[in-house]
């Protein structure tokens, strides 16, 4: 709500249950691109349900998180009475830049930073640093693209989908440098039908020469650039 002094003092704005004096505001008509300025949601308050299916994700936003969950990224409905779903990602302690990296990306859909995680593993004690974001209704179409009675699948639509930001980021999600050249992307979770339709995309889109290993078992197979 907003209403005219005539005393000179300008405009007076209700804002938050408070009124605030706008005479000393700059009006900025400069272009700003979408989703450039999100500011950290983290520490704030549940978002209501207006909010919530008002939050979208910008194509720069969206093309990380793309890259992401081809990697170690995920999205879950986290109780089956909700409706909704939720991003997170975890890597091992040694990546924690990258994951502070994409955490700050994705702060403005998250109510915390990100948090230490210890398991066990054959007898070793790991450590790795994950987040989660909110609940949103922007994860849910993301939910409904890259899973099918809860496993993680490869799209149809991928070619659109893989960007060159999305293509950076699976890479540095899950890519690691071979001895003489190339790269191998742990695809092992996938079906050989959905990593053959990634690796049409790297030679159509991308001009790379793939190919597939099969790392331990027989039915299981790594992709290769």
């Amino acid at each position: 709500m907003t209403s005219n002094s005539g005393n000179g003092i300008g405009q007076i704005t209700w804002v938050n249950r408070r009124y605030i004096s706008t005479k000393n505001i700059k009006k900025n008509l400069s272009l700003v691109i979408w989703g450039s300025n999100l500011t950290s949601q983290v520490g704030n308050d549940r978002f209501t349900k207006q909010v919530s299916n008002m939050v979208k994700l910008p194509f720069y936003q969206f093309s990380i998180m793309v890259g992401v969950i081809l990697s170690d990224g995920w999205i879950i409905i986290p109780r089956k009475n909700r409706v909704n779903a939720r991003f997170g990602f975890k890597q091992a302690l040694v990546h924690t830049d990258y994951v502070w990296h994409v955490f700050n990306i994705f702060s403005h859909y998250c109510k915390r930073v990100p948090y230490l995680l210890r398991s066990t593993r054959a007898g070793k004690t790991l450590y790795g640093l994950e987040f989660v974001t909110r609940v949103l209704p922007c994860f849910t179409e993301l939910h409904t693209l890259f899973y099918n009675e809860g496993k993680k699948r490869i799209p149809n639509n991928i070619y659109e989908l893989l960007t060159p930001e999305a293509l950076a980021h699976w890479i540095m999600g899950d890519g690691t440098s071979c001895k003489n050249s190339g790269i191998t992307l742990c695809t092992d979770s996938f079906s050989i039908e959905d990593i053959v339709r990634l690796m049409n995309v790297l030679i159509l889109r991308y001009d790379l020469k793939c190919s597939t290993h099969t790392p331990r078992e027989v039915s299981k197979y790594n992709l290769y650039i």
